[in-house]
């Protein structure tokens, strides 16, 4: 089976810059794209990739959930990730999450980090709109840092920066014990969406950031469908799109702490309307207002 992964972007201007990636379930839109030509390999243990990590869950025996990376901002303690990943549309955020950095065979090289707050924008929490599928994770202090410190600074999220990107995408596939990365030229795939085709992304790589060359973060696995769709395919390949497309959307926050409520499954999957092979969606961005200590 192949599995085709999309993740889309929209971009609007703020003083801020934090960006937000949205994903949810439906049917296919889209007619098929060829096979890739281009497959993601193991990613290289360092400084940059050590931002990235996975997201688990310590009281359920550290099950894995999706990727996560650390962004630059004021309070030095801040993820971002998808949306459907962390905060169940009607019963609220996943508790007891954990983020592990650099991620390798079991354990990361910087230890736990603690969840404290899920923020995800009011469109996502009402209706699990697809267009607001990104979550800004709050972590706790570990051993007396804040986790920036601990790996060496978080990705700049930028703007505006339209189509024709060249990016690299890194991530966690649920049946990997280490990340892959793929390096491919975004294109445009209508007026409103840009996409690139890479092998290799499958379930657990929902919230992988997308960086430019210079180590911008521009968007993140999700969206509609959760990031992609699945379909049949004797070359067993799998691609992942991106779209982007501008936004003026004003922006809107409620912060939940994990544990209010339960739900720990992925927004859109309760009651299996999401089969396991379905990870499509896009990604927008919304502008969440962040405290000194974000």
């Amino acid at each position: 089976m192949a599995r085709r992964l999309r993740g889309r972007v929209a971009m609007g201007a703020a003083a801020a810059g934090l960006a937000a990636g949205t994903a949810g379930c439906g049917a296919g839109l889209h007619s098929p794209h060829p096979a890739p030509t281009v497959t993601a390999v193991t990613a290289a243990a360092n400084g940059v990739n050590d931002r990235i990590g996975v997201l688990q869950l310590p009281d359920e025996g550290n099950a894995r959930s999706c990727t996560a990376s650390v962004v630059d901002s004021p309070g030095r303690n801040l993820l971002i990730t998808a949306a459907h990943c962390v905060y169940q549309t009607g019963d609220g955020p996943v508790p007891g999450l954990a983020f592990v950095p650099g991620y390798r065979n079991g354990s990361g090289p910087l230890g736990s980090w603690a969840v404290s707050k899920v923020t995800v924008d009011q469109h996502w929490q009402d209706d699990g709109d697809p267009e607001y599928d990104v979550a800004f994770l709050t972590v706790e202090p570990n051993n007396g840092r804040q986790i920036e410190d601990a790996v060496g600074g978080g990705s700049p999220i930028a703007v505006g920066r339209g189509f024709d990107l060249p990016v690299t995408v890194t991530g966690y596939p649920a049946d990997h014990e280490e990340p892959i990365t793929c390096s491919a030229r975004t294109t445009s795939q209508s007026a409103t969406q840009e996409e690139f085709d890479c092998a290799g992304f499958s379930d657990g790589t929902s919230g992988s950031p997308w960086l430019t060359g210079d180590g911008q973060l521009v968007g993140v696995i999700g969206g509609y469908q959760q990031g992609g769709t699945a379909r049949t395919s004797p070359t067993a390949s799998a691609s992942t799109t991106g779209s982007v497309r501008s936004s003026s959307r004003p922006p809107s926050r409620r912060d939940r702490q994990p544990g209010v409520t339960g739900g720990r499954q992925p927004a859109g999957r309760r009651n299996g309307e999401c089969p396991p092979a379905r990870a499509g969606g896009h990604s927008a961005w919304w502008l969440p207002q962040l405290d000194s200590n974000q």
